[in-house]
């Protein structure tokens, strides 16, 4: 009786929530187009998907699927439901997971988080048995990172503490993946060419560096041209050649610079960067774009590679060095470890790829100094106004990584 009249009340539970999902979408779009409704709606998605997730895992559990000859859950809610397979497997993997780690499951429900959260969180705790232990007693924290961080800082200080969690399962995988590196390059019967490869986190990071240069050296070249060409300022598909057009002409003028090298030409090296400070999370080792290494993986390449120290003197400084106009050399390498991306919170632009500015211009007193700088990207550099000066996060006020 009591399970009739539980099925009875979900039942009607539906109603409602279809109920008030039409009343939602009779709306004209334009009534809703205010930015708090748009985050109380994917709150309330991520609260329904965290739902899905749960009632998922519980239907596996059952026997429906199995009494109707489906050979496992997820088939036979990839059939009714027309989804795909691998969206079933997860929210019932994911349904599963969070019946242990009780904090993410709540954080879920509330739609603190996402489904995206909970995948990182999940595998993070399953990747071995010191990663769960751990897990057990981080969970409060590594909960809270999600909840305030953006996902790339999150996704970022999840990895620092994967590989403090577990530095022996690191280097397994660090060992893993330089061992299976590959490339293949062949030519079909029209003679196209198709690669496919898959590279260590080193090795891709120097390609990429050095092919997205390039790219950006040709988009530069074809939006002159393309300008001078209308008489004004092009618009993306006007130009000649698409993005992955380009990247296949950025690979060719790689090979072409290669062969045509200087003898004493200088080869391009990982940057090490060597973070120290009193947190924990401040003993580790990184590429200058941010990938977290192992010390196995960076010592593969100390005698091909620059290594960079950065001291964090507490949580939140940079012991930085010199009184200057600009901000370049150390000082600048010292924000761009600090501050990681365009402190503009709409935009996670690599720090590298900004200008580094003063936060109290120049001009009115303000110092070359760490506290004083600030990466934005060129656009965001662009929008900056006298008024606005004064409301940029000083770098206490800023969302941090991991132990920043």
């Amino acid at each position: 009786m009591t399970v009739l009249i539980e099925a009875r009340a979900s039942v009607d539970v539906l109603a409602d929530l279809r109920g008030a999902l039409d009343a939602l979408s009779a709306l004209d779009p334009a009534v809703l187009r205010d930015g708090a409704t748009l985050l109380g709606l994917l709150r309330e998605a991520s609260r329904l998907e965290a739902l899905v997730c749960r009632q998922s895992a519980s239907f596996a559990r059952g026997e429906e699927w199995a009494c109707a000859g489906a050979q496992n859950a997820a088939a036979w809610v990839t059939t009714h439901a027309r989804c795909t397979r691998t969206q079933a497997r997860q929210r019932i993997r994911l349904g599963h997971a969070i019946t242990w780690m009780h904090l993410v499951h709540d954080a879920f429900m509330a739609g603190r988080i996402g489904s995206d959260h909970v995948d990182g969180l999940a595998k993070a705790r399953a990747r071995s048995r010191a990663t769960a232990i751990a897990f057990g007693r981080d969970q409060a924290m590594l909960v809270g990172w999600a909840e305030s961080m953006t996902f790339h800082n999150f996704s970022h200080a999840l990895d620092e503490w994967l590989e403090h969690a577990d530095a022996h399962a690191a280097e397994r995988r660090a060992t893993k993946q330089f061992r299976q590196r590959r490339f293949h390059l062949s030519q079909s019967f029209e003679n196209a060419w198709f690669a496919d490869g898959v590279l260590d986190p080193i090795s891709g990071q120097i390609i990429h560096e050095v092919l997205e240069r390039i790219e950006r050296e040709l988009f530069r070249a074809e939006w002159a041209d393309t300008r001078r060409r209308l008489g004004r300022e092009p618009l993306v598909g006007e130009l000649s050649t698409t993005a992955p057009q380009r990247r296949v002409d950025a690979l060719v003028e790689m090979a072409r610079r290669a062969a045509t090298a200087p003898a004493n030409g200088k080869r391009p090296a990982p940057l090490f960067t060597v973070l120290l400070g009193v947190d924990a999370f401040r003993r580790t080792c990184e590429l200058a774009a941010g990938t977290v290494l192992s010390p196995g993986t960076a010592a593969r390449w100390v005698d091909q590679a620059l290594i960079e120290r950065v001291v964090f003197d507490g949580p939140d400084r940079v012991l930085a060095v010199g009184r200057q106009r600009a901000f370049t050399g150390a000082l600048r390498r010292a924000i761009e470890v600090r501050d990681r991306t365009c402190v503009d919170p709409y935009c996670d632009e690599p720090a590298e790829h900004c200008e580094i500015d003063h936060i109290a211009p120049w001009a009115l007193g303000g110092e070359t100094t760490l506290e004083n700088g600030t990466p934005r990207c060129a656009f965001h550099n662009r929008l900056r106004t006298p008024d606005s000066l004064r409301h940029v996060p000083r770098p206490e006020e800023r969302p941090r990584v991991a132990g920043s």
